[in-house]
């Protein structure tokens, strides 16, 4: 009898799976078309990544613009005015830390990149992309050494500023990078420099791995500002009471 109830029950399984399949089969068929609705979903998702990439550069230029006009103002009335002109200066201040202009000055260019291909190191991957929290290490001492402006591949560091593997690419400001990586930081050369290349510090780790590594020091290098939108959930300021 028991064998009888497992026949049963495994009969009604086989059903069940089939009714499942059939039913997947014939979803994929009539939605399919041979692979021409998909091919025409993506083709319009791509369309709409490319609009939206060109208003974002058409807001970007805009958005220099009307910033290029704001500081004209800005310094005519603050000539006018000796308190206003203070505020100004605090203004770029600010600026520059929130990483929102763009900056010049002396500092070191380091450029990363894969070992050359061995029999250890192949080229069917990246090395420094499956270590990609070194470079987090490397802005990290470029901090601690006093760099005043950090990029990578263009990508100005920011508070909110992520370094994460997604797929086969390293996102950086949720922008996709690939090695080499070119790495500016804006500050002491000399400290920036001896900061790096301690013996045992971040410079030694990376080269353990095989990375090929070369750093400059500059007597000007400019960095450019923070392109993305810069967006706070919960943070607010605090507002003192009178």
């Amino acid at each position: 009898m028991k064998k009888f109830s497992g026949m049963i029950v495994i009969g009604l399984l086989a059903l069940f799976i089939g009714l499942v399949i059939s039913i997947q089969i014939t979803t994929t068929q009539g939605s399919d078309q041979g692979g021409l609705v998909p091919l025409a979903k993506a083709q319009g998702y791509l369309n709409e990544l490319k609009q939206a990439r060109a208003e974002k550069d058409v807001a970007l230029q805009e958005l220099n613009q009307l910033e290029e006009r704001l500081g004209e103002i800005e310094k005519e009335k603050a000539d006018e005015d000796f308190f206003l002109k203070g505020v100004v200066s605090d203004l770029e201040k600010y600026k520059m830390a929130a990483g929102v202009v763009d900056v010049k000055g002396p500092g070191v260019v380091v450029t990363v990149d894969d070992p050359i291909p061995t029999e250890e190191f192949t080229d069917e991957y990246s090395v420094i992309m499956l270590r990609y929290e070194l470079l987090l290490s490397l802005v990290n001492k470029m901090k601690d050494a006093g760099a005043e402006a950090i990029s990578i591949n263009g990508q100005r560091m920011i508070v909110t500023t992520e370094i994460s593997l997604a797929g086969d690419n390293v996102n950086i400001n949720t922008v996709p990078t690939a090695p080499p990586y070119t790495i500016k930081a804006i500050g002491n050369p000399d400290t920036i420099e001896s900061t790096l290349t301690i013996r045992f510090g971040i410079i030694e780790q990376m080269k353990s791995y095989g990375l090929r590594i070369d750093i400059k020091k500059k007597d000007e290098i400019e960095i450019p500002r923070y392109s993305g939108i810069i967006k706070y959930r919960y943070a607010e300021p605090v507002v003192e009471e009178e």
